[in-house]
């Protein structure tokens, strides 16, 4: 019961928090400016990835639990690192092989010289020749790959250390792998909703919004929650969440040098689409059916 008290006080102060900026401060910038147009409602929605951890802190010193179990100790070795490699790495691979499968099916959307791009920087004042757009794609796919989880720690961490390394435990103390993945997949992508309802990853101007791009959001998260919180339980911290959060935010955006224009995003190409995320999908299924096996083969042995 009192593991319960606490999740739920973290819960209330992280969409509580999250929520007020979302309203009363990000909204009425948005109305203005547009989403993604305004460089201080941007950077306030980046700021929120800290409010989950804030609430950490705060729910702990609230109920007097304090930091004895915060997930945060590195367990390395028996095994267990293999999991931070996979955390770093896997993010990309899966990517790339949902926007192959999205222009596998769409391939009149592929366009190898990068127009969208060179457009939408063109929008904003910075001009771009098809040579040097050759050049930066190139850079920006190999930093993604080998240091984006490093750039993103620190505001990935401000995600993760709530979700994984608070909330998650929690859950996975009260039910079973399967339910505690997909009840706080829900949370995870309802979280978002207030900003995917102004356009945040699919825009505004696609049928059935936002309502469907809040679904598809919690489809994301639920796939993708259910790797890290895989790769959590198998070292014990949160730290492979955070490595994996920081790949996926830095390779994400990497299939939109290759698309001619941006008109259906919730069907990919990025992850956050439902062909784009396709791989992503397929390999939270995997997990689930592994945790599955093992969760008999531990009630066979006992």
């Amino acid at each position: 019961m009192k593991e319960t008290k606490r999740l739920i006080i973290f819960l209330v102060l992280v969409f509580a928090i999250t929520w007020a900026l979302d309203f009363f401060v990000i909204k009425p910038m948005v109305a203005e400016q547009g989403y993604g147009k305004g460089i201080i409602a941007q950077g306030i929605v980046a700021a929120t990835m800290f409010i989950p951890a804030l609430c950490v802190l705060l729910t702990r010193l609230f109920t007097k639990e304090g930091f004895k179990n915060s997930k945060l100790n590195f367990n390395l070795g028996k095994g267990r690192t293999r999991y931070y490699i996979i955390a770093w790495l896997l993010p990309s691979v899966l990517c790339t092989l949902g926007a192959l499968a999205y222009f596998l099916i769409y391939p009149g959307r592929f366009d190898a010289s990068h127009s969208y791009i060179i457009q939408q920087s063109a929008e904003m004042g910075v001009t771009i020749t098809p040579e040097q757009m050759e050049q930066k794609v190139w850079m920006d796919l190999i930093v993604a790959v080998l240091m984006a989880p490093l750039l993103n720690v620190i505001t990935c961490f401000g995600e993760e250390w709530g979700w994984r390394g608070y909330m998650m435990p929690k859950l996975l103390g009260k039910m079973k792998f399967l339910p505690a993945v997909l009840l706080g997949g829900l949370i995870w992508g309802l979280w978002h909703a207030p900003i995917i309802a102004m356009g945040h990853n699919y825009g505004t101007e696609y049928a059935g919004a936002p309502w469907v791009g809040i679904a598809m959001m919690c489809l994301f998260c639920i796939a993708l929650g259910t790797l890290f919180t895989w790769w959590c339980t198998k070292t014990g911290n949160c730290w492979p969440a955070i490595i994996g959060h920081g790949a996926i935010n830095g390779f994400a955006g990497a299939p939109l040098y290759y698309i001619a224009a941006n008109d259906a995003p919730l069907l990919g190409p990025t992850p956050a689409g439902l062909i784009g995320g396709s791989a992503l999908i397929i390999a939270a299924v995997i997990v689930i059916i592994l945790q599955a096996r093992q969760s008999r083969k531990t009630i066979a042995a006992e």
